[in-house]
């Protein structure tokens, strides 16, 4: 049996040479440069800024998380033409969340398209883009509360013409529920602030993240009958749309980049069934685009090939390490400690370094995260590769709105029925209060949880009210976790 002991050894060394030279170099890369902050102050001067629409697609959201967000994006303090495109997917809580819309009807930078059928987030964004004009697009989840500043920043960026698009630093808005939620947080930031800023040095960010992306318009529209077809083994691929336009953006000669200081909060699983079933998603996705990906590699630097050996092959040493130290510890009674040594060490190394640099120390607890990757997304993601076929959503409840006869989607436009100005005054007001800086991420202040909690509470009175004109009970948001 020394042969698994030896085999177990050698692998769990070869994920710690490769892990230390990899994670050490994006760690490098992933410093803050002079370069980018001096190339936006330069842009601040510009008097001419692009117009940006805003998409919003929603599916059986909340009604307290959509007014959030909403509510966010009304707030945006930018110089420049805005409009916004909320895009209802033929959601089957659609009279719970027209409150909501009425609450814009009277913003003329507000369009609402109602879809009478569920045709899938990517349709649905397809179907704003198409209806808009702006310059550049900015799509933005339907749970997601975006800083004040998200769009001028974005922007900015965007003036560089080479830039196709650009992503925003997420965090997770209910960061405070439960061990999971304070987990994914600080693996939002990892994500954020390690892989995606290192892979920014070089203007190849692989993923610009769904819930707070922008685009160029006319890249869009080079890109958009690809983006729209995209198949796998002949079937649709109905997710991952995020990761999918972000390579299509590269493969077509487009920088992709990320803006550490466009913040945005958005609301993560707080259960593990739930968490599990998302990351089996985005591992499908993943491993699509890697394939695809792979075609760029050698038009790209080289730290781009490393950062997607090391993701894969790391993980593959990991997980051989694991099998064959299991297999030791059954089969021999003998635990392999040397295997475990090393994983202990690598993943102090990494927690310790995060929480420096955040000058944090709950990023020690994020050692906790390894044993979950280790026994639960390490198989998850032998599962997903062997299910690439699969394109279930395996979240999205089925919406049950009845449909017209020829099943076409409707645009409604700057709705009028029962607006209500000093309410979305109010929620504004709330909302102003955050306070989004990189120093309140830096030393651990909550982002947006305690705002967004007060103007969903100020929106539910409103909703309660409207509820109780109608007899029914779908309008109460007065729920103290209205981001879950």
């Amino acid at each position: 049996m020394d042969v698994l002991a030896t085999a177990s050894a050698t692998a769990v060394s070869l994920y710690a040479l490769l892990s230390t030279f990899y994670k050490g170099m994006q760690v490098f890369y992933a410093l803050p440069t002079n370069v980018s902050s001096s190339e936006s102050d330069n842009l601040i001067d510009s008097d001419v800024l692009p117009s940006v629409d805003v998409i919003v697609p929603c599916f059986n959201e909340d009604p307290c998380t959509l007014s959030a967000c909403l509510a966010s994006i009304a707030k945006q303090e930018y110089g420049g033409k805005l409009r916004v495109y909320v895009v209802d997917d033929g959601s089957g809580n659609r009279d719970a969340v027209t409150p909501v819309h009425d609450s814009y009807a009277h913003d003329p930078r507000f369009n609402f398209i109602l879809l009478r059928n569920n045709i899938g987030k990517r349709k649905a964004q397809i179907a704003a883009i198409r209806r808009s004009s702006g310059d550049l697009v900015l799509n933005i989840d339907s749970d997601t509360i975006a800083a004040s500043d998200v769009v001028t920043k974005l922007a900015l960026k965007m003036q560089n013409p080479s830039v196709g698009a650009a992503m925003g630093q997420l965090t997770a808005s209910n960061r405070s529920d439960t061990w999971l939620t304070r987990l994914i947080d600080m693996e939002y930031w990892l994500a954020c602030n390690e892989e995606r800023a290192a892979q920014a040095r070089f203007g190849a960010v692989m993923c610009c993240c769904g819930p707070c992306a922008m685009y160029r318009r006319s890249a869009l529209l080079l890109l958009l009958d690809q983006y729209e077809t995209q198949v796998f083994r002949g079937k649709p691929s109905d997710f991952g749309e995020d990761r999918h336009l972000t390579i299509l953006m590269l493969k077509a000669g487009f920088r992709t980049e990320y803006v550490p200081d466009a913040i945005a909060a958005t609301v993560v699983p707080d259960r593990l069934g739930s968490y599990l079933r998302q990351q089996l998603r985005w591992a499908r996705s993943t491993y699509r685009d890697t394939l695809l990906a792979l075609r760029l590699l050698p038009g790209l630097d080289p730290f781009l090939t490393l950062d997607v050996v090391g993701q894969n092959l790391g993980s593959l040493f990991l997980a051989l390490s694991l099998v064959t130290g299991l297999a030791q510890l059954a089969l021999t009674a003998t635990v392999p400690w040397w295997t475990g040594l090393v994983i202990a060490s690598m993943t102090t190394i990494r927690c310790s370094v995060a929480a420096l640099r955040t000058r944090q120390f709950r990023f020690l607890g994020f050692s906790l995260h390894t044993p979950i990757n280790a026994f639960l997304l390490l198989p998850l993601k032998t599962y997903a590769l062997c299910t690439l076929s699969n394109s279930s959503w395996l979240s999205r409840e089925s919406a049950t709105l009845a449909q017209n006869r020829d099943g076409k989607q409707i645009a409604i436009r700057n709705l009028v029925i029962g607006s209500n100005t000093t309410e979305l005054s109010g929620i504004v007001a709330l909302l102003r209060r955050l306070d989004l800086t990189r120093d309140s991420l830096m030393f651990g202040k909550p982002p947006l949880r305690a705002a967004a909690t007060e103007a969903s509470v100020h929106y539910g009175r409103r909703d309660r009210q409207t509820a109780e004109r109608r007899g029914d009970a779908q309008g109460d948001c007065s729920d103290s976790r209205p981001l879950i």
